[in-house]
């Protein structure tokens, strides 16, 4: 009976070294860089987030299970740290990405191209944001402002934009780097080219590359 709960136990640790030798991981942590850099929200990486779950999930049971059959406490202790930074990396990108939301909240709810990039759930925060905050404001100030001033998105009726929205800094500059082999390929509004080797380090305006870190060519760091 040990003998077979020993084979079962280094069954399970086999199992375990499988899943974190995945390139899932290391997809999160560059999802995680580009959301932490990027001065505007990125498209929510489904797929890979619902496969962390999943993960995330098998490495909690196989913990619990290796803590209970006599491993040794270090090694279950190695496998517990890897757990804890999958988790630091799954939260922190969530976070970001509401942190966004909540400062755009306006820009996004009139952005329908944005409001793409957002997770089912995002989206419903993101409503919920702008109501609240819509609701929040009409009642505590514009109510009380003259009627010219109470549009809740333009300092008043008669401009011809939206200047009390706050909207990402896209020609902030970012550093970034390639996953590739990159040109030379023209820079977004310009007339400019740019060639770029992989894992060149690069100091550019974002609004230069956005497409191609959307597109999957480009990493920020």
């Amino acid at each position: 009976m040990a003998s077979e709960a020993g084979e079962g136990s280094t069954a399970g640790m086999d199992d375990y070294e499988t899943l974190i030798s995945t390139t899932d991981v290391e997809l999160l942590k560059r999802a995680w860089r580009n959301e932490k850099a990027a001065p505007e929200i990125l498209r929510f990486e489904t797929s890979l987030i619902q496969r962390i779950r999943g993960q995330i999930q098998l490495m909690e049971e196989n913990i619990e299970e290796f803590a209970g059959s006599g491993i040794d406490p270090l090694t279950v202790s190695l496998y517990q740290m890897d757990l804890d930074r999958t988790q630091y990396l799954f939260r922190s990108y969530l976070r970001i990405r509401l942190q966004k939301i909540e400062k755009y909240m306006f820009h996004i709810s009139k952005n329908p191209e944005v409001q793409s990039r957002l997770s089912e759930q995002e989206k419903g925060f993101a409503r919920r944001c702008a109501d609240d905050m819509e609701r929040h404001l009409e009642e505590s100030v514009l109510s009380k402002l003259p009627d010219n001033y109470q549009d809740i998105v333009k300092q008043s009726i008669i401009s011809e934009e939206s200047d009390m929205i706050p909207e990402p800094q896209l020609d902030s500059f970012v550093v970034c780097k390639s996953r590739r082999f990159l040109g030379p390929f023209q820079l977004d509004g310009s007339d400019e080219l740019l060639e770029m080797k992989p894992d060149e380090l690069c100091i550019i305006h974002y609004k230069s590359i956005r497409e191609r870190v959307q597109e999957g060519d480009i990493d920020l760091v």
